[in-house]
């Protein structure tokens, strides 16, 4: 039998327990294998396909994680849309940890990391001014409005590369700029999605503020992982939301973000 799903969740292991009737797929893709074997199961109505970014046993540091072959896995499989929860800093602060932002932009600081699917045969220059799905931000929003989130409609993911935190320094720069939060995967996932004309939603956890929002030792790793711990479920309990409200007729500008570019390669 042939397995598809129609949405993909890109998330932290504890997303297992999302899916009912669950059943592990290896899939093999010409970017090499994705983070981890990819689980596809049930939620609501829905085939949901899920795929923990950094493996099941968290072995791949944010700039090492398979993202090309995590989200060409995903498309092969028949996805379409992503819903992909991530825990992030702010650099305001009135949004405190415990705050659910959907951003509207990005902005990239990574370095070296393989960020298209077209590096050779032509030129494939993909537009990317807004790079989320505006139906999926919005259903987003209002899901967490519903579910009793402090919850923030709008502002700019930062994506440094990661893996030690920023300086105070960084940290203030970024947040003179205007940036509202800050991650380390956010990119090259999104572009890799809009490079295969996938819909993708973010929903960023605020943990912690970052170094230069407030005095104290700043930002560590182990005050990251056991907020979003204790949000685990409730988070989990927001991506099934959104995901059972999620329609498969693609209203929005996602499916078209090929439209009159000729590509050097097949898609799956």
């Amino acid at each position: 039998m042939v397995m598809t799903a129609d949405i993909g969740v890109i998330g932290g292991s504890g997303f297992y327990s999302l899916l009912e009737d669950a059943k592990e797929i290896e899939v093999t893709t010409p970017y090499g294998p994705p983070s981890d074997i990819i689980t596809v199961g049930q939620i609501g109505d829905h085939s949901v396909a899920f795929v923990p970014r950094h493996g099941r046993d968290h072995r791949y540091p944010p700039h090492r994680i398979p993202y090309r072959a995590n989200l060409w896995a995903l498309r092969s499989l028949g996805v379409r849309q992503v819903v992909a929860p991530s825990a992030v800093g702010s650099l305001r602060a009135d949004y405190g940890p415990g705050t659910l932002v959907i951003p509207d932009q990005l902005v990239d600081r990574t370095s070296g990391r393989e960020q298209t699917y077209y590096e050779s045969g032509g030129a494939v220059h993909v537009p990317f001014a807004d790079p989320y799905c505006p139906r999926g931000r919005t259903l987003a929003y209002d899901k967490a409005v519903a579910e009793g989130w402090p919850a923030v409609d709008g502002g700019t993911l930062v994506i440094i590369e990661g893996p030690r935190f920023s300086t105070r320094a960084e940290s203030k720069w970024f947040s003179s700029n205007g940036w509202s939060i800050i991650g380390m995967t956010g990119h090259p996932e999104a572009v890799l999605a809009r490079e295969l004309a996938l819909c993708y939603t973010p929903l960023a956890l605020v943990t912690d503020h970052d170094a230069g929002v407030e005095t104290g030792e700043g930002v560590t790793q182990e005050e990251v992982l056991s907020f979003f711990a204790a949000n685990s479920q409730r988070m989990r309990t927001l991506v099934g939301a959104v995901i059972t409200d999620l329609t498969l007729d693609r209203t929005c500008p996602c499916p078209d973000a090929l439209a009159g570019i000729p590509l050097p390669i097949a898609l799956p």
